[in-house]
């Protein structure tokens, strides 16, 4: 996949003081956005994704450039907008496992309002299995450095070691959400994970 071109958003607003619409490049990525969250990357072709956003083809090449450099554009924003949405939602909590825990009571409020699609970073993944994907990887990091981050300020001594387990449960919780059509295996995740953190904290108390 190539390089993202710039996808900034027209700001201004027009003189008669209303709103400024989107840009192209901006619709080409909310339209996409929701195509690709709901039918898949592959499933969805260019045609309907102009057809839908109400762009001509050549904003495409000029705003991205590629239908692939579309896709990673839209996991870029993906990864910034998730992240941001945990740091809004963690700004007032001070306990770092309560953190942690935050992961997944967000993927309990999001898992219905998206269909229960899964982690639509693993779907990426699975539909370019011989792709380096690097927003897929860096949101990856991005998970695994906080919960070892989190956990180390929590008091557990192998932070690194136990942030691997919770990453992993969190990844079978989604998974086990998207199969299940449920936010129940989300819910449990998150009780395994608890218990988890507890045990390793109580471990490390005696």
């Amino acid at each position: 996949m190539r390089t993202i071109a710039d996808t900034s958003v027209e700001t201004s607003a027009p003189a008669s003081g209303r709103a400024a619409r989107p840009s192209p490049a901006q619709r080409l990525l909310e339209t996409a956005s929701a195509l690709f969250a709901e039918h898949g990357i592959r499933a969805v072709g260019v045609d309907r994704i102009l057809a839908e956003a109400g762009v001509a083809r050549a904003s495409l090449y000029s705003s991205y450039g590629s239908k692939d450099a579309l896709v990673l554009a839209y996991l870029e924003d993906l990864d910034r907008r998730d992240r941001e949405r945990w740091n809004a939602a963690v700004e007032d909590v001070d306990d770092p496992v309560e953190k942690i825990l935050t992961f997944f009571d967000l993927a309990m409020r999001s898992a219905p309002r998206k269909n229960f699609r899964g982690c639509q970073y693993a779907n990426a993944a699975t539909e370019f299995p011989q792709e380096r994907i690097e927003p897929v990887l860096a949101h990856r990091e991005w998970l695994y450095s906080t919960l070892t981050e989190l956990l180390a300020l929590a008091g557990v001594p192998d932070a690194e070691a136990l942030a691997g387990r919770l990453q992993l449960i969190y990844d079978g919780a989604l998974a086990g959400s998207k199969f299940e059509h449920s936010i129940e295996p989300i819910r449990l995740g998150r009780e395994m994970a608890a218990a988890l953190v507890d045990a390793h904290l109580s471990d490390s108390a005696a």
